[in-house]
């Protein structure tokens, strides 16, 4: 795999000045000081240290939750830790999530190291963003993207679709103005309904939110179509970018089966990417407080830790690899795990239209791609 050796590191921040109705991730309504939280992530970055050994890092990622909500003194914090537990590649990515009503800050970013930004855009149109329960105008939006893209070298910017009453136009037109506005990258993600969400609770009650999946695969088909005609390509199945330097790094971390590190309350790891020892996965306690204590009482935030079997390394490998454009490489699957697939339903998908395969190389085609992860856990005995 082509970042094999490399090592990330995921910071999750998890509190949000309002929680979208959609949203499903570990996060929380902020309240009182951030003080308590950051210095636990950064006591778990030091205890991670004892388990990663000296191996620098090749990217950092700030997400969440909202972790532009932090200010730029707590972010160099964290920055810095890193910078001086482990150390940094020459080049490396140091990305951060923020959402258009925090563009006050931006300017600060790239003085701190910030190089990537990923705005949480979502649309254009504020009857979207209102049906979306989003808290910032399609004015915004646009000032947002135009503020990152003078502050640092990288910009991605996220958009929702196949809400119920979209139609193609629509979204032929969020598209086309995410692609004017020059950002390198492009991540447009398909509206899912997930239980326990505000929206989850809405159509349970007989709301009707997010279109029905063969409508949505034609949203899905016009996303590649619009955007390749801008010059975007798209690397995986919901990332879109100009350019190979405009691809996250660290996104290709996870799909390629590499080793990160995961901070923060609920953030989840994986270390031994290359090793046949055994793959070892945790998740860190998901409650701020507890994960505070957590820290306090272990030295680091892990709750939950266990040595992948093989099926399961094979599962997670099969899944993630097959979602970028590049695919599959069944050989390595195999070296990595002692595994293989179901070939009988490897050659089924493959008259059905779904993948390709060349050799021990696998690769979804765009009927694949809408199916997405049906098709590659149909792969896996």
């Amino acid at each position: 795999m082509s970042l094999s050796g490399a090592l990330g590191l995921y910071v999750h921040w998890p509190y949000c000045a309002r929680i979208c109705p959609y949203c499903d991730f570990n996060v929380y309504r902020l309240k009182g000081s951030e003080g308590a939280l950051l210095d636990a992530i950064l006591a778990d970055m030091r205890g991670w240290r004892e388990r990663t050994g000296a191996r620098r890092l090749t990217s950092l990622h700030l997400g969440g939750g909202t972790p532009s909500l932090l200010s730029p003194v707590a972010l160099e914090r964290i920055i810095s830790a890193a910078a001086e537990i482990w150390g940094f590649d020459a080049v490396p990515e140091i990305g951060l999530e923020a959402n258009p009503n925090d563009l006050a800050s931006f300017a600060d970013y790239a003085s701190i190291g910030i190089n990537r930004l990923s705005i949480g855009v979502q649309s254009f149109d504020a009857d979207a963003l209102a049906r979306l329960g989003r808290d910032h105008s399609a004015d915004e939006a646009v000032r947002a993207v135009e503020a990152a893209q003078k502050a640092v070298d990288q910009v991605s910017l996220d958009l929702i679709y196949a809400w119920h009453g979209q139609t193609l136009e629509h979204w032929r037109g969020e598209l086309g103005q995410a692609a004017a506005l020059g950002v390198g990258h492009v991540s447009p993600y398909q509206l899912t309904i997930e239980s326990g969400t505000a929206f989850g609770k809405r159509v349970a009650r007989g709301d009707k939110l997010a279109l029905e999946p063969d409508d949505a695969a034609d949203f899905y088909s016009l996303t590649e179509e619009v955007l390749g005609e801008a010059g975007f390509e798209r690397y995986e199945i919901s990332n879109h970018a100009q350019d190979l330097a405009a691809q996250s790094r660290h996104n290709r971390l996870y799909w390629e089966g590499g080793d990160w590190i995961g901070a923060g309350p609920g953030a989840h790891g994986r270390l031994g990417a290359y090793s046949k020892a055994g793959r070892i996965a945790t998740e860190a306690a998901r409650r701020p407080q507890d994960y505070i204590d957590q820290v306090m009482s272990t030295g680091w935030g892990v709750k939950s830790l266990e040595t992948l079997s093989a099926d399961d390394e094979r599962t997670e490998r099969v899944l993630m690899g097959m979602r970028i454009a590049s695919g599959l490489d069944l050989a390595e699957v195999a070296g990595f795990t002692g595994l293989g697939i179901d070939e009988a339903e490897c050659q089924r998908m493959s008259e059905l239209g779904y993948l390709v395969r060349d050799g021990e190389h696998l690769s979804l085609t765009r009927e694949g791609q809408v199916l997405g992860d049906a098709v590659s856990m149909a792969l896996i005995p």
